[in-house]
């Protein structure tokens, strides 16, 4: 793997990620529909080129994790409605962390559906202020979105459970307070595959790593979040963005018939490590200039 390009392409993506909505609802990448697809089991890809979404089904109704922007909902109902599911059979609204590209539409699917929103305890109360409360973003109003009622407060280790599905709520703060990696296991032609679905360990611009008053412990609240990633066993590598596992350029390999296209263990451990490597940077960067 070039090390370079690799760190290159995930700081281009960082930057991307911090921009204003109005910047972000026109990044093609973001609102441009993707075929959805089963990636393996009963779990399958219903997000944007670039938002990822995911479905989960069970005999007892549908999972998805990400409603993304408001824009978004549309375009994941067509996606969820391509592989032959009702979208009011959605009964738990999950996302990655509370940023408007990951959970804007959220009151607009819990509308459409009746959904039970669970959400992790540190991005309540963000959710439920649309934004409002956001440590980095609450006082600008263009990341303000509708709010939404959280029905189960969620906590690092908690179980959503729906025929036969489990999955686990791992914390890993910093990019949001409660920031949340998603684990699950599927089954594929006889194999156990353990996914992991990154919620985001990205430093965005303007992010004090250092004497932040409005989130004190961020710094170690990384640290924490990156510990965790690393323990993770992961075969299917997935994220909330498509940038993260690499979608767009894995795709078109999962079409032309290759269903382990998605299984990259190294993929992932590369992942993480380049982006503990770009916290470092800019915590010990930050830490100087306070010297």
């Amino acid at each position: 793997m070039n090390t370079a390009r690799f760190s290159l392409r995930f700081a281009l993506f960082a930057l991307l990620a911090s921009a204003v909505p109005l910047v972000a609802q026109n990044n093609p990448a973001w609102l441009t529909p993707f075929p959805a697809f089963r990636i393996a089991g009963n779990l399958y890809y219903v997000g944007s080129q670039d938002l990822g979404s995911y479905l989960i089904a069970t005999p007892r109704g549908l999972i998805l994790i990400n409603s993304s922007f408001e824009a978004s909902v549309p375009l994941i109902k067509k996606s969820v409605e391509s592989l032959g599911f009702h979208f009011g059979d959605i009964k738990i609204l999950l996302i990655s962390h509370a940023h408007d590209d990951h959970c804007a539409g959220s009151e607009q699917i819990i509308r459409l559906t009746g959904a039970k929103y669970d959400v992790m305890a540190g991005d309540v109360s963000v959710v439920e202020s649309g934004g409002r409360t956001d440590f980095q973003y609450g006082a600008q109003k263009a990341h303000h979105y509708p709010p939404a009622h959280v029905d189960r407060i969620l906590h690092d280790g908690s179980t959503i459970s729906l025929g036969g599905t489990v999955l686990t709520a791992h914390l890993t703060p910093g990019h949001t307070k409660g920031t949340t990696t998603w684990t699950l296991d599927e089954t594929e032609n006889g194999r156990l595959l353990h996914v992991v679905i990154v919620g985001s360990p990205n430093v965005n611009p303007g992010y004090k790593l250092v004497g932040n008053k409005a989130y004190l412990q961020i710094a170690s609240d990384y640290k924490r979040g990156f510990a965790v990633l690393h323990k993770l066993p992961c075969d299917v590598f997935l994220g909330a963005h498509g940038a993260y596992f690499d979608l767009v350029e894995k795709y078109p390999r999962w079409k032309a018939g290759d269903r382990n296209a998605f299984i990259d263990p190294d993929g992932y451990k590369a992942y993480i490590a380049d982006r503990e490597q770009a916290f470092q940077k800019e915590l010990q960067r930050q830490s100087a200039a306070k010297e």
